[in-house]
C-alpha cells in the first residue's frame, strides 16, 4: 500500500506541469493589439519577413494593429495615436510601444521630465487649513527634447485611451547600419551629436513607467541580443551592414520574452 502510494504522488508531480500548462490561459491571447514604433516595428521593413508581432500573432492569435513606421522617433507618437483612434477608434485592447533608437541616432537631447515653480496651494494637518508657499513640478511638453516628447506622447495617449492597457518596451542594443554614405550609424559604444550613449535613452523609457504609471518591459535586456558581439550578429540581417535590424530569429527571440513578460501584465482592465 505504502509503494502505490508513493508511486501515486510521484505520477502527480510528474504530470503537475501538464496540468499548470492547460489550466493557465495567456491574458493576451485573442486580443486585440496596437504597435506604435520606427523599423523594427515596421511591416515593411525587409529584414526579417516575420516580425515579432507576427510571432505573438501566431502563437497568441493576437490580432495586431500595427502603425510602426521606418525611421519615425518618440514625436512622431501622438501621430500613431491620432491614426489608431480613427481607424480603430476604441475596439482594441492595449498599445505596445517600441520606440528610442532613431531618437538616439538623431541626437535628440535628453532634456528635464519637469519644470518647478514657487506656487500657493491650500492645505490643513493639525490645524486650520491655510494657503502656502510650495515647489510645485509640471511635465515639460517639448517636441525637442527626448523627455518632452515623451511626455507629449504619454499625455495624448493617457487622454485618448484613458481606459486601455498601454506598455513601453525600452529600445534593444544596436552595432553597425551602413546602408550608403548618407545613412552611415556607429555602434552604441559612441556617444551620439550630443554627447550621450543610447543607455540614457533606454533609461529614462524606464523612468518614464514611474512617471506617467505605465508597465516598462526592459526589452533591451531580458531578450539578451547583443550585436556589439560576432557571435550575435547571427540574429540580425546582416553582419557587415546591418546589425540594427533584427532578422527572423531576433524577432523570434524578442517575441518568446514578451510573450513570457505578457504574462505578468493584464491585457484589459
Amino acid at each position: 500500500m505504502k509503494r502505490k502510494l508513493i508511486t501515486l504522488v510521484l505520477s502527480v508531480c510528474v504530470l503537475a506541469p501538464t496540468w499548470a500548462q492547460a489550466v493557465v490561459e495567456h491574458p493576451w491571447k485573442g486580443k486585440k493589439v496596437a504597435y506604435f514604433g520606427d523599423s523594427i516595428t515596421d511591416p515593411r521593413n525587409k529584414a526579417s519577413n516575420t516580425k515579432y508581432w507576427g510571432f505573438l500573432q501566431e502563437w497568441l492569435q493576437i490580432t495586431p494593429y500595427v502603425y510602426g513606421v521606418s525611421g519615425r522617433q518618440w514625436n512622431d507618437i501622438p501621430r500613431q495615436t491620432a491614426k489608431l483612434k480613427e481607424e480603430h477608434g476604441n475596439d482594441f485592447d492595449a498599445i505596445l510601444i517600441f520606440m528610442g533608437t532613431n531618437d538616439y541616432n538623431n541626437a535628440v537631447p535628453i532634456g528635464q521630465w519637469f519644470e518647478e515653480k514657487m506656487d500657493k496651494v491650500e492645505y490643513g494637518h493639525q490645524y486650520v487649513k491655510r494657503m502656502e508657499d510650495r515647489m510645485r513640478r509640471t511635465p515639460i511638453m517639448d517636441k525637442s527634447t527626448y523627455r518632452g516628447r515623451i511626455n507629449m506622447a504619454l499625455d495624448s495617449l493617457k487622454r485618448t485611451f484613458p481606459t486601455k492597457q498601454i506598455v513601453l518596451l525600452t529600445p534593444i542594443h544596436r552595432a553597425g547600419f551602413y546602408a550608403n554614405d548618407k545613412n552611415w550609424q556607429c555602434t552604441e559604444d559612441y556617444v551620439n551629436r550630443c554627447g550621450e550613449y543610447l543607455d540614457a535613452y533606454v533609461e529614462s523609457i524606464k523612468e518614464a513607467g514611474d512617471i506617467w504609471a505605465v508597465p516598462v518591459i526592459d526589452l533591451g535586456a531580458l531578450c539578451g541580443l547583443y550585436p556589439m558581439l560576432d557571435s550575435h550578429k547571427q540574429y540580425f540581417k546582416d553582419a557587415a551592414t546591418d546589425c540594427l535590424h533584427p532578422n527572423d530569429l531576433g524577432h523570434e527571440r524578442m517575441a518568446r520574452t514578451l510573450m513570457y513578460q505578457l504574462l505578468a501584465l493584464p491585457c484589459t482592465f
